[in-house]
């Protein structure tokens, strides 16, 4: 996912916190803003030690991307999304991951009941 579709300065994760709807599972929380006129939606993920190690955040880190990027065609333009994940997700396989995150989405009613 390139650098442009991530949220990475501490005042605009402050922004979506603030302004913020936010939905959640046993495995993430997802707070979302809507910003029109955006051009792409941007992503903001936070992953504590919680997790684990720094090898095992990584790991849950490039497991949410990946999923959230075969899921792009179905996220509208719109959207600052910030995704933090709940410590039970670690050591869980690309497919669980990816089965989590379409969850808390539809629940968000990012995504179509039907993806």
């Amino acid at each position: 996912m390139r650098k442009t579709f991530r949220i990475k300065k501490p005042e605009e994760f402050q922004m979506v916190f603030n302004k913020h709807h936010s939905v959640a599972n046993k495995y993430f929380i997802v707070y979302q803003l809507h910003k029109p006129g955006q051009k792409h939606f941007r992503l903001g993920l936070s992953v504590s030690k919680k997790i684990g190690k720094a090898h095992d955040r990584v790991w849950v880190k490039r497991r949410i991307r990946q999923s959230l990027l075969e899921l792009k065609p179905l996220i509208p333009n719109e959207l600052d999304l910030l995704v933090i994940a709940r410590p039970a997700i670690a050591h869980q396989d690309q497919h669980f991951v990816k089965q989590q995150i379409v969850h808390v989405l539809k629940l968000a009613n990012v995504l179509a009941s039907d993806a």
